[in-house]
């Protein structure tokens, strides 16, 4: 790809002493880790690459492929199920388009008939789009099409009717290929190659819900007589082999050799200091990192470095966007146009002339969603900034692999977030960089995911016995559970759906529940929605909701119906609910002996109930009334891992006398916060509940629970995890700065009872106790 904007920018290292230098950051810079470049290694094209198809890829600059390209293809091409987990940039995406364009070649009938057919699936549209415009381009005789929810009513009837090449996402493969299967019999009995991409991003219940929807494909396939190869790639997939074959239900052979070119790239770990401030129970608060990243993007624009900085929100996107052209526009008046926002929300065709800008030169710096985090074709960064750590180390190396694509050098920069996540990545750079990525944490047996999906697939076609491995070891059980219900009926054929509704409907397979539409008293205009959870503690009667930098007052909250209705006001306080919550162990599936403590992982049943709300006044924080609500208790049967301290311990320890409270619930915080180190999740994802004394254990105890139905396999991995994780929460708690507690170590931004207490020094010894009994694994 030509690139017009042709400049030499400065040297990474005099970049880092630039950004090192100005007056005020001193200290900010915890860490700088410098990544050595890496040379290529080539390899013959296969034979089997048909002649219009090799010489398409050497115009667009693939003059000879790398040698993990070649292997990976003979694999695929000799019908072997591969995933490839090779880094960022790597070239994955030729690794499964010669084989798949070949086959389409070879296939084709004299009379132009429909070839052998490809299906093509990413988490994003955007990432689809960018596949399908890069294969369109090679200017081949194949019939690439997409189809998604940008699509019209023609383009997917020619899709359906004609495409060889279809490039979609798991949401339309749910909703709408398999439940109209028959209409595309056609091409699902062409398929021979099925490319999961992205494939670590299916973790979680998402990544459960995917399995299913992946296993329903392979049962329709099989019944028009296709058994397609699955190809799945991901730069930061851990145990590749694992997570693919648990995606697919098949065996796969991974691959994660890499023959290609990287630069040198240098990471800087970088912390804003303490502000002047005081937040919740007058704790210190840090500069934010979206301010701290509008500053950093400011200045590498200003350096001529063309940067990606990555913001958590699509709000962040626009603000940082907005700070950093503020900062340009006094050094010359001709750089604020050099910076613009990118999230999701914009038009498809705004994205690409974004995508396009940026590629071009035209623009020097981006704010960005995670929207380009995934593999789109940015090519020619220099640098990459990120607002806050993103939740899981291959989300972080998917970020910084955006720069330095090819051989260039590049400029990574993680700046931390006031959050305990963060605050212990920058402090201990050895849990970062020299660390594996996560394996995607997702449970297909979970009983909650595979239900829905075996109601799915009966719609689609009975079931019968010879169908039910393919879905897992319980789902005889489950569907037993199924027909009891009334759900399915048993016939001399199998089982069949008995309900008029479409069985694809119950699963939702991107959200986690129902939720509530936000409408504008008066007029009735939707102005958002939010989960049905959610609402009971930002959408309930009296609060004070915020969407998009407006303030409203919600006048009521129709949990049955679905509908908080809102009205545009600016009250001098903001509003935070109180929670009750209550557990109970109903099972015990594993547990382990920590000296006098114990480790368990079970089965619990979760309450929780919003029960008033207090009013803080604005600016200033301080409670100013608190107005009791009277909203429904919900329910949740889920998994979670806990450990007790019994009483002679403390007694010993000499923490009886101590907060108690305080203590294990400062350690729940942490640990809380510090499970995503270890577990493919958000701290959002799951929850905690602390008690110096609890009815089912008779001492001290602290879960941490899952918090999907069901679970989602997060508590699974910090029971076997558990050593790791506690020492680092105790870790992460002991070298806070702070003297009693704040935002960065024991404070949740989640916490039900508004922080307190809090024991910071008493969480410390707490954990020691629990640590000092724990196996060295």
């Amino acid at each position: 790809m030509t690139d017009s904007h042709a400049r030499s920018p400065r040297p990474v290292a005099t970049l880092v002493d630039r950004l090192t230098a100005v007056p005020g950051r001193e200290g900010r810079l915890q860490h700088l880790e410098v990544l050595p470049p890496r040379t290529a290694t080539t390899a013959d094209w296969p034979a089997w690459v048909p002649d219009d198809v090799r010489d398409a890829y050497r115009r667009a600059g693939v003059v000879q492929p790398w040698r993990h390209q070649v292997v990976a293809a003979e694999a695929a091409h000799a019908g072997q199920h591969v995933v490839i987990s090779t880094g960022t940039a790597s070239g994955k995406s030729l690794t499964y388009q010669l084989p798949a364009i070949s086959a389409i070649r070879s296939s084709r009938g004299r009379r132009g008939e429909r070839g052998a057919g490809v299906l093509y699936l990413s988490p994003t549209k955007a990432l689809a789009h960018d596949q399908l415009a890069g294969l369109r381009s090679l200017g081949l005789d194949v019939r690439f099409a997409a189809h998604d929810g940008d699509s019209s009513r023609e383009e997917r009837d020619w899709t359906r009717d004609f495409g060889e090449y279809v490039l979609t996402n798991p949401d339309m493969l749910h909703h709408s290929l398999l439940p109209g299967h028959a209409r595309w019999a056609s091409f699902l009995g062409s398929l021979r190659y099925v490319v999961v991409d992205e494939c670590h991003h299916y973790r979680g219940v998402f990544g459960a819900h995917v399995s299913h929807v992946l296993r329903r494909l392979r049962r329709l396939c099989a019944m028009y007589d296709a058994h397609p190869t699955f190809v799945l790639a991901s730069a930061t997939v851990a145990e590749p082999a694992t997570t693919a074959s648990r995606l697919t239900g098949l065996d796969v052979l991974p691959l994660s050799g890499d023959d290609s070119p990287r630069g040198q790239v240098s990471l800087m770990l970088w912390e804003p200091p303490f502000t002047s401030h005081s937040g919740e129970n007058g704790a210190p608060v840090r500069r934010a990192a979206s301010s701290e990243v509008a500053d950093l993007l400011a200045d590498l624009v200003a350096e001529d470095v063309r940067t990606l900085a990555f913001i958590r929100s699509r709000r962040g996107a626009e603000q940082v966007a907005l700070t950093a052209r503020e900062h340009l526009g006094e050094v010359d008046a001709s750089l604020p146009d050099k910076v613009a926002a990118y999230r999701g929300g914009y038009l498809p065709e705004e994205r690409r002339a974004l995508e396009a800008a940026l590629r071009r030169g035209d623009l020097l710096g981006l704010a960005a969603t995670n929207a380009l985090e995934l593999g789109i074709d940015i090519s020619g960064l220099d640098a990459v900034v990120i607002a806050g750590f993103p939740g899981t180390r291959a989300a972080f190396w998917q970020q910084v692999g955006r720069a330095g694509r090819g051989a260039q050098d590049a400029l990574g920069i993680l700046v931390a977030r006031d959050d305990p996540l963060d605050t212990y990545l920058v402090t201990h750079p050895e849990s970062l960089i020299g660390a594996p990525v996560e394996a995607a944490v997702f449970d297909p047996a979970n009983r909650h995911v595979l239900g829905p999906h075996l109601c799915a697939a009966a719609q689609e076609s009975p079931l019968v016995e010879a169908d039910l491995p393919l879905f897992g070891p319980n789902a005889g059980e489950v569907l037993h559970e199924l027909t009891e219900l009334g759900l399915l009926r048993r016939r001399p054929r199998g089982w069949f759906w008995t309900d008029r509704r479409r069985a694809s409907e119950l699963a939702d397979i991107r959200s986690a529940g129902s939720t509530v539409q936000i409408i504008e008293s008066g007029t009735g205009r939707v102005i958002g929605t939010v989960e049905s959870g959610a609402a009971h503690n930002t959408a309930h009667p009296g609060a004070v909701y915020v969407h998009r930098g407006e303030t409203w007052l919600v006048e009521s909250l129709d949990l049955e119906h679905g509908v908080a209705v809102i009205q545009r006001a600016d009250p001098p306080y903001s509003t935070t609910a109180r929670e009750v919550t209550d557990i109970t162990i109903t099972a015990t599936r594993e547990r382990r002996s920590w000296g006098g403590c114990e480790l368990a992982l079970g089965e619990v049943d979760v309450s929780h109930q919003v029960v008033s709300f207090l009013k803080r006044r604005q600016p200033g924080g301080e409670v100013i009334g608190e107005e009791p609500l009277d909203l429904p208790e919900r329910a949740l049967h889920t998994s979670a891992v806990w450990w007790t301290v019994p009483d002679d311990l403390l007694a010993e320890a000499g923490l009886a006398q101590l907060d108690l409270p305080g203590a294990a619930h400062a350690a729940e915080h942490c640990s809380i916060g510090l499970l995503p180190l270890f577990a493919t999740c958000d701290r959002w994802d799951i929850g905690g509940v602390s008690t110096a004394r609890h009815a089912d254990t008779g001492v001290l105890t602290v879960f941490v629970y899952d918090g999907h139905p069901g679970g989602a396999g997060f508590a699974e991995r910090g029971f076997h995890a558990a050593r790791e994780w506690l020492a680092a929460t105790r870790e992460a708690i002991a070298s806070c700065e702070c003297p009693s507690g704040c935002p960065s170590c024991i404070q949740s931004p989640k916490c039900g009872n508004q922080n307190n207490p809090l024991d910071k020094e008493g969480a410390i010894r707490l954990l020691d106790v629990l640590l000092a009994g724990a196996p060295r694994s």
